[in-house]
């Protein structure tokens, strides 16, 4: 069985939100991303890491995280 998740994933001042699918069965291991979504995750956070916006923005929604400034 499996169920599609968002994970965050967070370089700096930017984060991606990318849909991955959760693997779920009767082993201890349970639940687990498939080596698909974990080379995807990967390559979100390389990307991320070296200012590639583009590239990151292929497997997912980019955000760019502001400070909050308190008053």
């Amino acid at each position: 069985m499996t169920r599609k998740r968002t994970k965050l994933v967070q370089v700096g001042k930017y984060a991606a939100e990318v849909e991955v699918e959760l693997i779920e069965d009767d082993t201890a291991w349970s639940p687990y991303l498939s080596p698909a979504d974990v080379t995807k995750l990967d390559a979100v956070r390389l990307a991320l890491r070296r200012g590639d916006l583009g590239a990151a923005e292929t497997y997912g929604t980019v955000f760019e995280l502001v400070p909050v400034k308190q008053a």
